[in-house]
């Protein structure tokens, strides 16, 4: 037994006036990069902020009457915890959600918000998912798999045909992977309607298994593993079902690194005011890379998969972009420790044209000479042409300015 695209037409059907179907938006800045026509299918706008409404909800409306009454459970990194909370109280049906225990904040607190119990346990997602798994054999529950099952399949799928509907120019779909769930659906969709479509997917580097396990051909853990931003595609093993449709239908997998992923959020945000968490940027982030071959007659379209970030984690990764794109600059110096040194020091980066975001004193962390304090400033400028343009301007008025990570401050 498969998918078949049948399955995906018929829960296409039950999922009208459900689910959204998100707009498939423009991307100028990331068509003028990679040097074709760009596009987004922005699911980080669906219901519950992801696209495993789709599944979730196509699962539960095709329990017997008797599984309803039992409840369901299941196991998330987050977003399956939102659409199956969702797609049970749409149902009256009791949900318990089982989230690994450093699950995003926001996630949990939205989980809980749509009316499901919360448990946290485990470190990560498949431990999460044993304990899931156990909860339903003990209590009766119907465990609702996050992506290695036919029907979630099938209403990940959906997504594949709204991109045939409203873009069947489309040459290139590129897809986020986690467990396999939404490529699977998207790519069988994609190559039945469109006409010679490639399909990507696209993996954090820190939790890469579909690779490895396709040349062994079964599902394994990655080589190596670390913790990405990318939490949502944090799966160590892709599913029994899903990893012969990847195989099937699938025709390149790449990778990005954490830093590619950040970037790939910055982009969504600054450039088309899309808030989008890692795993949904992971598209985008292999796009910028130049991970993934285009031609410039190509149509490309990359699904935003969801865009459940916490706000914490969104304002680092904005930071951290901005850093190294050289907007923000700290600057170290020593100025003699008397009344209105520091005001004047701020008047000579006033004049320079950059804006102060935070200053520190430093004494006794630097070992700073008697009768003297270390100023850290970080500096918010229009680019690196400009940061240059700060240094000397305080440079030649007299102080001693090293950038961070440059050098070691000497007497």
């Amino acid at each position: 037994m498969t998918v078949k695209l049948t399955d995906i037409q018929e829960a296409r059907k039950l999922l009208q006036g459900v689910i959204i179907p998100t707009p498939i938006l423009s991307d100028e800045k990331l068509s003028n990069e990679i040097g074709a026509k760009a596009f987004l299918k922005a699911e980080s706008l669906q219901r519950a902020g992801s696209f495993k409404v789709r599944g979730a909800y196509n699962k539960i409306s095709r329990l017997s009457k008797d599984e309803k009454n039992r409840g369901v459970v299941t196991a998330s990194a987050g977003n399956h915890a939102q659409g199956v909370a969702l797609a049970a109280r749409l149902h009256n049906i009791k949900a318990t959600i089982v989230l690994p225990v450093f699950a995003p904040l926001t996630k949990v607190s939205a989980t809980k918000a749509q009316g499901a119990e919360v448990i946290l346990h485990g470190t990560t997602f498949d431990e999460a998912v044993a304990y899931g798994k156990k909860l339903g054999e003990e209590k009766g529950f119907v465990y609702v798999n996050a992506f290695d099952d036919y029907e979630v399949i099938a209403g990940q799928g959906t997504i594949g045909w709204e991109i045939a509907d409203h873009l069947p120019e489309t040459t290139l779909v590129v897809v986020p992977i986690g467990g396999g769930g939404v490529i699977s659906g998207v790519a069988i969709a994609v190559k039945n309607l469109i006409p010679n479509v490639r399909v990507v997917g696209v993996q954090s580097a820190n939790c890469s298994s579909v690779i490895h396990s396709l040349k062994e051909g079964k599902p394994l853990e990655p080589l190596e593993y670390s913790p990405t931003i990318a939490d949502g595609i944090a799966v160590k093993r892709p599913g029994e079902k899903t990893l012969p449709i990847i195989e099937k239908y699938v025709d390149d997998i790449v990778t990005v690194t954490e830093e590619e992923i950040a970037q790939g959020i910055y982009h969504c945000v600054q450039n088309n005011h899309l808030v989008v968490e890692g795993a949904g940027a992971a598209g985008v982030a292999a796009l910028l890379a130049k991970k993934i071959k285009v031609k410039p007659d190509d149509t490309v379209c990359t699904v935003l998969c969801g865009g459940n970030i916490d706000a914490n984690l969104l304002s680092r990764v904005l930071e951290q972009v901005l850093v190294r794109q050289g907007r923000y600059i700290m600057l170290k110096m020593l100025v003699p420790d008397r009344p209105g040194m520091l005001a004047g020091l701020l008047n000579h980066v006033a004049e320079s044209g950059a804006n102060v975001i935070e200053v520190f004193h430093r004494r006794a962390m630097w070992l700073a000479p008697l009768g003297f304090v270390g100023i850290e400033m970080l500096l918010e400028v229009r680019d690196d042409e400009h940061s240059r343009a700060v240094v000397k301007h305080l440079t030649t008025i007299g102080y001693r300015v090293e950038r961070e990570g440059v050098g070691d401050w000497k007497e």
